[in-house]
């Protein structure tokens, strides 16, 4: 089964129904990052954004749909 999760006119595609949880979890945490604009560990925005898109899956997903990829 997969689900979506919609996320400034985009799709997020979903796995698992629980991913849902998950996706709204990672955009709460980037766009917390973006309001205070706190990239630690990393040195910069552009470090971070890199570092988490790497990661795959989810986080990729969320950062194409916020335009920071």
């Amino acid at each position: 089964m997969t689900d979506t999760f919609e996320l400034n006119d985009r799709q997020i595609l979903l796995k698992a129904s629980s991913d849902r949880v998950v996706a709204e979890r990672v955009v709460r945490h980037i766009q917390r990052r973006l309001d205070e604009d706190d990239w630690r560990p990393y040195t910069c925005k552009a470090d971070a954004v890199q570092a988490w898109f790497r990661l795959g899956g989810i986080r990729a997903q969320v950062l194409r749909a916020l335009n920071l990829v």
